[in-house]
């Protein structure tokens, strides 16, 4: 732009007559260095000559710029890229690494939206942003020194409006941080009920709930819109006003520097007057970029603190600075003097239990008496408020978890299966398995057969949570999975109270396999799963009533001895 002024000099020889260009002393003096350049080629090869270096030296200035354009924009893709990528990983891996009560806390749809939307607004703020400080205020000094250079006098009077720009879009982006988080989170809730929505679409049609269900998700809908309007105004209006104002400083300029050169100063020529004009168009828009971004930091801010918030967050349930790995088991799990509540609600009060190696220990007892919570106990999902568990005599805080939940096997009510083959969810955390491995661990669950029967074999995919397979089906894959992870320790929730009678006895049997020469704690409502336990214990209102073999509680008359007449146990 500053190479104009030289270029319609010599083009329409406005010189005033007898001006010589002396050689600046600084390389930084644009204007001077370009005159006299100009003026030596005027001498060496005439006007036409000093016409061509102008113009090359134009074209070599605009590819310049380009080269550098293409590869800052190289740099900064490969940066936005690889902000997504560690940003991502750090928050999936933050989340993955929250105990289970942080679960039963959150809407899995806002976590979701955390770890995509929220993340994608803050890589594009963050680059956006960097691209912005690390060029823009670079470009707004170079244009200012070079107005300066032409007309200090006029650049003064020109600068003036830029605080008052400022000020305009200041306010208007202060507004806008509000709006943004609303919006994010209403776009969480609204991943919540869709995910809600997928996850129970047949009882949702089974209870004609599709008009409510449709209902609520269009409302929230209905409020991302809205919210998502409101940012819009808020951004499109910084625009507008941006450049009317940007538009309003021009016109002074225009109307004060043709005063200028129509009042006749020599310091201040028509050319020099199109030059100033051309590069402080060229000023807007590096100003206009970084009005741009502190609108596009706020939408990120926004987003960020919802991000920081999960990446900040520390499980409350961690490995002990000095905590040991167990490699083996050799004796008994203790649980001392337990308490546990949710809040107000107490769930286990005063609970004594020792499971000796080899043993199988049954717990049963009426709904909500806390079974399922004692069990989440051993493997440290939660912690009690009151008491301990020990592990071969040490306290479990004091172990690693990684190596103490490598000694226990899970079977639950609900089938945990993945989307993938029946082979991968079999060698579901042993990768590394054999197909020999694999298949005979499904040989001892009772799966091998049907797998077979499966339309490819052990590579069938079996659809999101084993959708394709039936109930009994899908329990035995899990069953295959605990053991193939042959662990001395197995806990099992109520693993057959969901299935059939045909599946529940293809499952107990694979279950017995299971248990054979395993330290065993079962959950059951079944009688068949717990009659030949080594020792059964019978919870209720979050303490331990009765302990015992089967034979030995139904002589007693007591609470398990009620509960088999009441048929809450079936043969």
């Amino acid at each position: 732009m500053a190479l104009i002024v030289p270029l319609l000099t010599f083009l329409f020889n406005t010189s005033a007559k007898g001006t010589v260009y002396v050689k600046p002393e600084s390389a930084f003096n644009m204007m001077g260095n370009f005159n006299y350049y100009s003026q030596e080629f005027n001498k060496a090869f005439g006007t036409y000559g000093a016409l061509q270096y102008i113009c090359g030296i134009i074209l070599i200035s605009v590819l310049l710029s380009n080269l550098f354009k293409y590869t800052s924009q190289r740099i900064m893709e490969n940066l936005r890229i690889h902000t997504l990528l560690n940003i991502r990983r750090t928050v999936f891996e933050s989340v993955m690494n929250m105990h289970l009560g942080f679960f039963n806390n959150e809407r899995k749809g806002d976590i979701i939206s955390k770890i995509t939307n929220d993340v994608q607004v803050v890589q594009f703020t963050v680059t956006g942003t960097l691209q912005v400080v690390f060029r823009e205020p670079f470009q707004l000094i170079a244009y200012l020194v070079a107005l300066f250079a032409i007309s200090p006098k006029l650049s003064f009077i020109s600068i003036l409006f830029i605080p008052i720009s400022a000020i305009f879009i200041a306010k208007l982006v202060k507004s806008l941080k509000n709006v943004a988080s609303n919006s994010q989170s209403s776009f969480g809730v609204m991943v919540s009920n869709l995910e809600e929505a997928l996850t129970g679409v047949k009882i949702i049609k089974a209870f004609n709930a599709t008009p409510f269900i449709t209902k609520r998700f269009n409302d929230e809908n209905e409020n991302f819109s809205e919210l998502g309007r409101q940012m819009a105004i808020k951004q499109q209006l910084a625009s507008p006003i941006s450049e009317f104002l940007g538009v309003l400083m021009i016109v002074v300029i225009v109307l004060y520097g043709g005063s200028m050169v129509l009042g006749g100063d020599p310091n201040f020529t028509a050319p020099m007057f199109i030059g100033y004009i051309g590069i402080f168009s060229q000023l807007t828009r590096p100003a206009k970029a970084l009005s741009d971004s502190f609108t596009g930091v706020n939408l990120g801010l926004a987003a960020g603190e919802r991000i920081l918030e999960l990446i900040d967050m520390r499980p409350s349930i961690q490995d002990a600075p000095k905590a040991v790995e167990v490699t083996e088991f050799k004796e008994s799990i203790s649980l001392q003097n337990i308490d546990f509540s949710y809040g107000d609600k107490v769930i286990l009060s005063n609970v004594s239990l020792t499971i000796p190696i080899g043993k199988t220990i049954a717990l049963v007892g009426p709904s909500g008496g806390g079974k399922s919570t004692l069990m989440d106990l051993i493997p440290r999902f939660i912690e009690p408020q009151g008491g301990s568990v020990h592990f071969d005599g040490l306290d479990i805080k004091n172990i690693t978890m990684d190596s103490l939940r490598k000694q226990i096997g899970f079977v639950n009510q609900e089938s945990i299966l993945f989307n993938d083959t029946i082979f991968n969810n079999i060698a579901f955390g042993k990768p590394d398995s054999t197909k020999e491995a694999v298949e005979a661990a499904a040989r001892i669950a009772n799966a091998h057969e049907f797998i077979l029967n499966t339309d490819n074999g052990y590579q069938t995919n079996i659809g999101d949570r084993g959708i394709k397979l039936s109930g009994g089906q899908k329990q035995r894959i899990n069953i295959a999975r605990a053991v193939l992870k042959n662990p001395p320790i197995m806990l099992l929730d109520e693993a057959t109270s969901a299935l059939d009678t045909e599946s529940e006895k293809s499952v107990q049997d694979a279950l017995n396999k299971l248990m054979k020469n395993r330290t065993t704690l079962v959950i059951a409502h079944r009688l068949s799963t717990i009659k030949d336990a080594d020792m059964i214990a019978v919870l209720d209102s979050g303490k331990i009533v009765e302990t015992g073999t089967h034979s030995q509680l139904m002589a007693h008359d007591g609470v398990y001895r009620r509960l088999v007449e009441m048929q809450t146990f079936s043969e």
